[in-house]
Order: C-alpha cells, then structure tokens, then sequence
C-alpha cells in the first residue's frame, strides 16, 4: 500500500460525520506505535496533579497491580474507537469506565482536564515525532470523537475546539501540578512497569531515556532529576528518526489493536469486557475526606506551600 494511503483515506472522509472511522484510521494504521505511546504519556502526567495522583495511590490499582491497571484501561478505551459508540461492546466499555469513576469522588474539572490530555498529548507528540502532524481533518475528527466520548462519560462544558483542550490542559497543568507522595508512587509504579516493555535494554538506559521525553514541569512535579543535555537530546532525537523511517515504509492494511500488543499481558486466555476494571464496595475514599484533601491542597499552594 502507498506510504500515504490512510492520509488519502482520511482526506475523502467527513470529519463531522466520519470522526470515529477517521479516529479509528489513526490509532489503528496509520499511527499506531506514536498513539500507544502518546495516550500512555497523557495518562502519565495526569499522575502530577495532587488530586488524581493521591486518590489512583489510595486505591492501591497503580501501585499493587500496574500491569493490570494499564491492561485494563487500553482495552476500555480502545473499544469505542474500534467499534464505534453505539456498538453495544462500545456502551459496555463505556459504562465500566462511568462505574468506576463513580465509585469515588472525582470533580468535573478532573475529568475535563483529563479528557483534554488526551487530544493535546497526541498531537504534540505526533508534532514532535511522528512521520508527518495530523492534517486539519484529522485534528477535528480527534476532538470531535472525544467530545462524543465525554458526553458519554456525563463530563460537562467539554472544549469545543483543538485550541480549547490546549488551552485547558496548560492552564490547569500550571495552576494545579505540584508534588504529592502518592503522585510520585503512582508514577514510580507506572514508569517501572513501562521499562517491562523493552525487556532486552537495560533499565540503566530505558529510565533515563524515558526522563528524557518529559518536560521540565512534569520532572518538577515527580522531582525526577533532569537526564544531562546530552540524554535528552540524543532520546528526543532517536525518536524523532524513527518517526521519518517509519515515513518511509509502505502503510499497513492490518489493524493494529490493543490486545495484539506484546505489553498487554494480563489476559493471555481472553477476556470479558464487563470484567474488566474494579469493583470496589462503596467509596474507598470518602467524598468529604477528598474534599478536605482538595481545601488543603489549594490552602497550601495559596500559602505557597
């Protein structure tokens, strides 16, 4: 197939109409290595927001049972790309995510923010070190599928726009990043399983290299110390070439999905999309014990604390 073959794909298509398909297109053909590692870093750095980083600390999934966390969560939210939002697989996805948000007392603006990781993150990355950016269409398909998807999960007053989520996510990032404890193990938990999935390079070259990909505000937050100038440099820039050889090799027919990766393990016999995920009795982290957390975090950062 021509190297350019879903592009062309994607430009006949509508995307206002065909945003899941174009969506599809690009997490399953096209880009399939940088979407995987993108979304992973948007997950990531929602872990240096105090809020969401304490609370994935306090129930122990991130921290006890990584692999199963991750495993769970790409294969929740591949489905509806997949198979589109009506799909009834798409709805059982969906409800399992809403079922266990629910279970705890996580603000909109959480939520929101983030959703909105998830149009930016890519985007940047692709920007940064993919074969080639995203063109306008495929940039409206992406918000366009996520709007629909925070629709679903009940998430209010979405960004109507690709300048909206960017704007979002930097703002709340520089209000709302900080260090927190059960941030950090979070990350640590999360930073060393994703050194699992490059089993033959030691992790004395994986862990500064993965260092290497993060921006400063991020580092500060987890207080990971800086990799040397010539770390990051030299990480960025392998990256960067394996995006243009990639541009070079022909396109790929075979959808690429999630359970096919040799990094999802948890689930070598199948599984059922209704199992997946936790089912914790009751709120694991009463409502106003989050809300004193949330008062003490901002009481701190006002006092400068």
């Amino acid at each position: 197939m021509r190297r350019d073959h879903w592009k062309r794909v994607n430009e006949s298509l509508d995307p206002e109409r065909d945003f899941v398909e174009i969506y599809r297109n690009l997490v399953m053909h096209e880009f399939p290595w940088d979407m995987n590692q993108a979304l992973s870093f948007a997950l990531f750095r929602t872990y240096a927001v105090p809020g969401i980083g304490a609370l994935l600390d306090r129930t122990g999934e991130f921290t006890g049972r990584a692999q199963k966390r991750y495993d769970d969560t790409a294969l929740l939210l591949e489905v509806p790309s997949r198979l589109g939002f009506e799909h009834p697989d798409a709805r059982t996805a969906i409800r399992r995510i809403n079922q266990m948000h629910r279970a705890y007392d996580i603000p909109d603006h959480e939520l929101r923010y983030v959703l909105s990781t998830f149009v930016v993150v890519p985007k940047r990355w692709l920007d940064d070190y993919g074969k080639r950016p995203l063109t306008g269409g495929e940039l409206e398909a992406s918000v366009r599928y996520y709007r629909a998807l925070g629709a679903h999960m009940g998430i209010r007053d979405v960004p109507e726009t690709y300048e909206g989520f960017a704007g979002l996510m930097d703002a709340y990032e520089e209000e709302h990043f900080a260090f927190d404890e059960g941030g950090r193990r979070v990350a640590d938990a999360t930073l060393a399983l994703l050194l699992t999935f490059r089993p033959r390079v030691p992790d004395a070259l994986m862990e500064p290299f993965s260092r290497a990909l993060m921006d400063d505000a991020l580092l500060e937050a987890f207080r990971y110390p800086r990799p040397p100038r010539a770390v990051v440099a030299g990480s960025r820039l392998a990256v960067r070439l394996r995006g243009r050889m990639a541009g070079l090799l022909p396109s790929d027919a075979r959808p690429t999905r999630v359970e096919d990766l040799p990094w999802i393990r948890s689930y070598p016999d199948g599984y059922r999309l209704e199992n997946l995920g936790t089912f914790p009795s009751g709120c694991p982290v009463p409502h106003g014990e989050r809300r004193e957390d949330a008062r003490s975090t901002g009481e701190e950062r006002a006092a400068g604390g």
